[in-house]
């Protein structure tokens, strides 16, 4: 067997004294608490970039949902637009048969107008 220097070979290295003693013990704690740290650190770094993570996907997702609800308020102004050009049309056609005074009602536990359903002839097409 090869004989060398082999940091676990005891035969020579010094029996501690009680100062070196009190030092080691001091090294041994500073490489515990840097350790800790060290991975506590990684952990602080992990949770981070899940963190990140989280908010880069929940913008991805918001960014869709308002381009969805940008597109259903174009489509809901374009229809709105498109009743009333229809309403706009068909006024002139029915501005005799409009609701007169005494035709509304008001009901003060709704708080609402309501017009009563029309059966005379005069308001039929």
């Amino acid at each position: 067997m090869a004989q060398g220097c082999d940091s676990n070979d005891t035969r020579y290295t010094k029996s501690p004294s009680p100062g070196n003693k009190q030092e080691t013990s001091d090294d041994v704690k500073k490489v515990m608490r840097r350790e800790k740290n060290r991975i506590a650190a990684q952990r602080s770094r992990m949770r981070q970039t899940q963190k990140a993570d989280s908010l880069h996907l929940e913008s991805e997702n918001l960014e869709k949902e308002n381009a969805a609800l940008r597109k259903e308020v174009k489509r809901l102004s374009e229809e709105a637009k498109y009743l009333t050009t229809v309403l706009s049309n068909h006024e002139p056609m029915c501005s005799g048969l409009g609701p007169q005074p005494s035709d509304v009602l008001y009901s003060p536990h709704q708080g609402v107008f309501h017009q009563p359903h029309m059966t005379s002839p005069r308001y039929q097409l």
